[in-house]
């Protein structure tokens, strides 16, 4: 049956929906981004070039490498391996490990970090010298060695092991969500083929897993940027160690002190920027072969009965 022409419908003369609303939100934007350059440019009070200048001055870059960048690198790493272990014996079948596991976690994440270094940096009072060795063997000459806690409590190294302690935590959730979004058959062709508990989880899961535990990851990394600079808790060497201090030294001694506070804000967001660059690689790289558009389409093809042998 053949249609004529004049049964046929019209050119449709289609016009695109208006959106007022986002051109008003679009010039309100604009108008408080000009008040802020406005501001920023215009009062002398900022003083950007004292700012350029204290971010280049050596302590400013000691606090940043030493307490900033040293301190993330070993927190993380840290807490990530530690975390990881936590997870693990979260999932385990064994009751006291998981047991021992979720006391970990209840305790390290109900306690703020601020207030945990603080009471790190105290803990010389409370041992000045620790013991290790057989429990109750001094007398009989069973230490084995002998840690010198006051001297050690106000220190860098005291301060990443404080802040890892409190990482961990909170990385032993996002390693369980990780290693849970692993499909359970998984676990058991690995075994299927005689690999180990140890060989099918470093093989196996936690490759795959790494897809779910890379993006909060790579925000716990920048949140920990900002974190060390609650050393100033600690005092000492952990302290006299961070970027932050070191700006507010400069400030109080040369009465600049905004200057010296956006010399440090400047340095949080260069490395927060670098981090959110290699976060983005790592999501890419982790994530190859999942949500891709080819795949998507081969899923949908398959669906509608368009490939893999079905009717035509």
């Amino acid at each position: 049956m053949s249609i004529s022409t004049e049964d046929r419908p019209g050119v449709i003369d289609a016009r695109p929906v208006r959106h007022p609303g986002r051109w008003v939100a679009v010039a309100v934007i604009l108008v408080i981004v000009a008040m802020m350059a406005s501001s920023a440019l215009t009062n002398p009070r900022w003083n950007w070039g004292k700012a350029f200048e204290i971010m280049q001055q050596t302590p400013i870059i000691r606090g940043l490498l030493m307490g900033t960048i040293v301190g993330t690198i070993g927190a993380m790493i840290v807490g990530f391996s530690l975390g990881v272990l936590m997870a693990v014996m979260r999932l385990s079948d064994n009751p006291v490990l998981r047991g021992v596991a979720f006391v970990y976690v209840w305790f390290f994440r109900s306690i703020p970090r601020y207030v945990l270094l603080a009471t790190m940096g105290s803990l010389g009072y409370l041992y000045p010298v620790l013991d290790i060795g057989v429990p109750f063997g001094k007398a009989m000459g069973l230490t084995v060695a002998q840690i010198d806690v006051n001297a050690l409590s106000n220190s860098l190294v005291f301060g990443i092991l404080g802040l890892g302690l409190s990482e961990a935590a909170y990385m032993a959730e996002i390693a369980r969500a990780g290693i849970q979004s692993v499909d359970k058959g998984q676990t058991e062709a690995a075994q299927s083929i005689g690999m180990s508990p140890g060989q099918t989880m470093r093989r196996i899961i936690l490759p795959q897993a790494m897809r779910v535990i890379v993006p909060p990851t790579g925000n716990e990394t920048q949140a920990m940027v900002k974190d060390t600079s609650l050393l100033l808790a600690m005092g000492g060497t952990a302290a006299t160690n961070e970027l932050f201090y070191q700006a507010q030294a400069i400030g109080t001694r040369t009465l600049l002190i905004m200057p010296a506070y956006v010399a440090a804000v400047a340095w949080y967001l260069i490395v927060c920027s670098v981090l959110m660059v290699i976060q983005a690689r790592l999501e890419r790289y982790y994530g190859r072969g999942f949500g891709t558009a080819s795949q998507n389409n081969a899923t949908r093809a398959k669906l509608l009965g368009l490939a893999g042998g079905g009717p035509r």
